[in-house]
């Protein structure tokens, strides 16, 4: 499905609201809103530097006391999050569900490593990226959101030690993101346990701390002149076979560089191909409710 830039001058700011509402644990749902922090609105964030922007909140206050759940797992498994426009509307008979198709931007999957996953405080913890989607192809990683029905795949590294992590699942919306305060921040966290894993710890970012108004991901001109490339901010996503960490138990060094690694855009057609670097997981398909295997996804940068 293609999606014209010109539409986005005509949406209105409220229709492209989304928010992640589940988790799929190779093809297994595990309930709506099980497990995760979710807010009763599905506003933005805009501020990158305020706290908001690590779990969701004010603005937008998120549903309390939090879920007791802590989703198990596996290292290496094929997770998806499901997005919606909002906490009660489904995909095909909402337009704007998953999200606007004008709002257009990344889709982005974080790590963070908790002593509890049902512990209230979300700040002061390292961050790392297992997963991103920018400009791949010409598609953005919200036109594949779209492809898949609202469900998005990332891989959960195999090398990790186990235990509990957040997992924060964000999409940034750049129809407005042409000047700063202006770029559309949706994210929320699940509560998840990894289980088997390993000891590799990755480098870390914090939240706030890992954007920054001027990142070019972040303060983007979508429009003029329509654009061939885009930087995904953050840091690069970690992978176990070349990702920067360490095999101790020791804490890794705090980043809040933004990632270097430009994505491209060489075609306007919305289809994908294998790329050699994804994983391999203990699922062969991802959920059938997609209708799509694993090779589809082979422009989503995920882990090995």
């Amino acid at each position: 499905m293609r999606f014209p830039l010109a539409f986005a001058a005509f949406a209105s700011p409220a229709l492209g609201h989304t928010i992640f509402t589940n988790l799929w644990v190779n093809g297994v749902s595990q309930g709506a809103l099980n497990g995760i922090r979710y807010p009763t609105y599905d506003g933005p964030i805009t501020d990158v530097t305020s706290n908001s922007v690590i779990c969701n909140g004010d603005p937008n206050p998120l549903v309390t006391p939090y879920s007791k759940t802590v989703i198990n797992v596996p290292a290496g498994a094929t997770i998806q999050h499901e997005w919606h426009h909002t906490l009660t509307s489904q995909f095909g008979s909402d337009s704007a569900d998953p999200i606007d198709p004008s709002h257009l931007g990344p889709v982005i999957v974080y790590l963070a490593k908790v002593p509890d996953a049902t512990q209230t405080s979300v700040t002061g913890l390292g961050w790392f990226k297992i997963a991103e989607w920018g400009l791949e192809n010409g598609v953005w990683g919200t036109q594949q959101l779209w492809n898949l029905k609202g469900k998005f795949p990332a891989t959960i590294p195999s090398c990790i030690p186990p235990g509990n992590y957040f997992l924060r699942a964000e999409i940034i919306a750049l129809h407005a993101a042409s000047s700063y305060p202006g770029a559309q921040l949706y994210m929320e966290c699940a509560q998840i346990n990894v289980t088997g894993g390993g000891s590799t710890v990755p480098a870390t970012v914090s939240f706030p701390g890992a954007y920054h108004p001027t990142d070019p991901g972040i303060t983007f001109n979508l429009y003029n002149p329509p654009p061939k490339s885009y930087t995904v901010p953050g840091p690069p996503v970690f992978s176990c076979s070349g990702g920067s960490g360490s095999s101790s138990s020791t804490s890794s060094s705090t980043s809040t560089s933004s990632s270097t690694k430009t994505t491209s855009s060489t075609t306007t057609t919305t289809s994908t191909t294998t790329k050699s670097t994804t994983t391999t997981t203990t699922s062969t398909t991802t959920s059938s409710a997609s209708g799509a295997t694993q090779t589809k996804y082979g422009q989503w940068y995920a882990p090995s």
